[in-house]
């Protein structure tokens, strides 16, 4: 079904005030939510709100708690979540970042004990719109084996990164997972196969049925033996940066809670190039468009531009949305 954007903005935040969120932190989940899926990302959009409902009921989400600053040095900051939500822990997070790196060049921010930040590229976004370069990741629970091994032991961990620029920003934003759990989902949903491998059956075969993968939660790593090391080493980052839970310590809890997220951020406008970001941009964006697609039709992307694409499209149209999960929320 689709679903005009003012519509679903008004009726997640009707339903987030009425589980109790602040008038503030209401419009916030609403807003982000909501752009989420008008970018495309409905995974970790609308289709993630029944659950993080499902978490404010249990108390796993402190609806009334946020990120409060621990200990500063400098352009270095560690910051302590309190188990509030992740959304409105990293829009924070990211904002502390941001007025660090425009007072000494470069700023960051470590963060412990907080919720899922749902759509990590809204945090890119956040950053490319003040004008700042930014590097972001989080750990999670344990949800795919370490290359070789059976069982889950490391997390996909998400990392992004996001560069200003004014004909569109460039924004990076994937998981260490061949595809994210919530996209995996997606196609659940949609009663489809994955276009390519996911991760493994219970009979240790790789697999592109979401319904399999789902069941055990083994992803496969982007890139094997590759994607699994930096899975750990984004991981060791994360915990040792924030003094925070590692997803070995996130694995002991019954719910993905209490992770640990670096937020990094650079103002580039401290180099005083005057336009010279700009014109490499575009020579780096250009050479890479400038190729013969192998299938016939085809569009080469720089990352974000899709998102772009997408958000155009489902302004002037309304937004596709899953009806089971549409009267969920209704039903909350």
């Amino acid at each position: 079904m689709q679903i005009l954007p003012e519509n679903m903005l008004k009726v997640l935040y009707e339903l987030f005030i009425k589980y109790k969120f602040s008038n503030k932190k209401a419009k916030l989940l609403a807003n982000v939510f909501t752009e989420s899926t008008l970018d495309g990302v409905s995974s970790h959009g609308i289709n993630r709100v029944p659950l993080f409902i499902e978490y404010v009921k249990k108390g796993i989400i402190n609806i009334d708690a946020e990120a409060k600053k621990v200990v500063s040095f400098g352009n270095i900051e560690r910051w302590d979540g309190n188990l509030g939500p992740g959304i409105v822990n990293a829009t924070k997070c990211t904002n502390r970042a941001i007025e660090l790196a425009k007072q000494h060049g470069m700023g960051m921010v470590a963060l412990r004990n907080t919720n899922h930040w749902m759509r990590g590229g809204t945090y890119g976004k956040q950053a490319a719109n003040a004008n700042c370069i930014s590097i972001l990741f989080t750990n999670t629970k344990p949800n795919m084996p370490p290359w070789g091994g059976k069982d889950s032991k490391i997390g996909n961990n998400p990392f992004v990164v996001s560069i200003p620029r004014k004909k569109g920003h460039v924004i990076l934003d994937m998981a260490l997972s061949q595809f994210s759990f919530g996209k995996i989902n997606d196609y659940k949903l949609k009663g489809e196969k994955l276009p390519y491998h996911g991760g493994w059956d219970n009979n240790d075969e790789l697999s592109n049925d979401p319904d399999k993968i789902l069941s055990k939660e083994r992803g496969l790593p982007i890139g094997f033996w590759k994607g699994s090391a930096l899975s750990m080493v984004l991981d060791m980052l994360a915990t040792i940066l924030s003094a925070g839970n590692s997803t070995y310590k996130i694995s002991s809890k019954e719910i993905e809670t209490a992770i640990s997220q670096v937020y990094i951020c650079i103002y580039p406008k401290v180099f005083k190039d005057n336009g010279l970001p700009e014109k490499l941009l575009e020579e780096i964006i250009n050479f890479t468009h400038n190729v013969e697609p192998i299938n016939p039709g085809d569009t080469i992307y720089y990352p974000g531009e899709r998102s772009s694409q997408t958000r155009a499209k489902n302004l002037k149209e309304g937004i596709f949305v899953n009806k089971s999960i549409w009267e969920k929320i209704m039903a909350l």
